[in-house]
């Protein structure tokens, strides 16, 4: 990747320790899923490299950011601020960093929610951010298992995971994830498509 140190760089005065070996390791694994799919490497690595760079801004910087784009999160972003980082980070890349490919930027911006309609290299992002060599969470090795050859299947593990995890706490479910999980249902095959219907608990 372009200019690599130098992102890492400006990414150690944005984020803590931990978030920065986070973002390295997405973007290592975001790279593997685009040779192994046929997408541009370099610019999966650069995605997955920025794709939480607004992570750790102040609510007084997200605020600014929103305004100086014209932004305004809906309800369940404002309830629940962990959601603004995408959307903004995909912002900042711009800002920033000086990203105008709109598909790494589409990617940042719905990396965490994920949406209806997500293209390949959208979809790398977001499961790499799921599977990165870090992560440790029950059922991630799951999403291992299929990540380099049912990508699909991979990435519906891992939303249905979020979305059980959301429930469970009582959170605020973000419509987005439940488009982009019955989406990729959808997109499966005949047998996945006959449980379209069914309850999430029986997911």
């Amino acid at each position: 990747m372009k200019d690599r140190e130098k992102i890492i760089g400006q990414l150690s005065t944005l984020m803590d320790e931990s978030r920065l070996k986070h973002s390295i390791g997405v973007s290592r694994c975001a790279s593997e899923l685009a040779k192994r799919y046929g997408v541009d490497g370099e610019k999966a690595e650069l995605a997955g490299m920025l794709h939480d760079c607004a992570k750790c801004l102040s609510r007084d910087q997200s605020v600014r950011l929103c305004q100086k784009h014209g932004w305004e999160p809906d309800s369940i972003e404002q309830a629940n601020p962990s959601l603004l980082h995408a959307p903004l980070g995909a912002f900042l890349a711009e800002d920033l960093f000086r990203i105008r490919d709109q598909e790494i930027l589409d990617a940042i911006a719905c990396h965490t929610t994920g949406k209806k309609g997500m293209t390949l290299f959208e979809k790398i992002i977001c499961l790499a951010d799921y599977m990165e060599e870090s992560r440790q969470y029950p059922g991630v090795e799951d999403i291992r298992a299929f990540a380099f050859h049912d990508i699909n299947r991979a990435l519906l593990l891992a939303f249905e995971l979020s979305i059980r995890n959301v429930l469970d706490r009582g959170k605020l479910l973000h419509p987005m994830t439940v488009d982009a999980r019955n989406d990729l249902l959808l997109a499966m095959d005949g047998s996945d498509k006959s449980n379209a219907g069914t309850s999430l608990k029986n997911n």
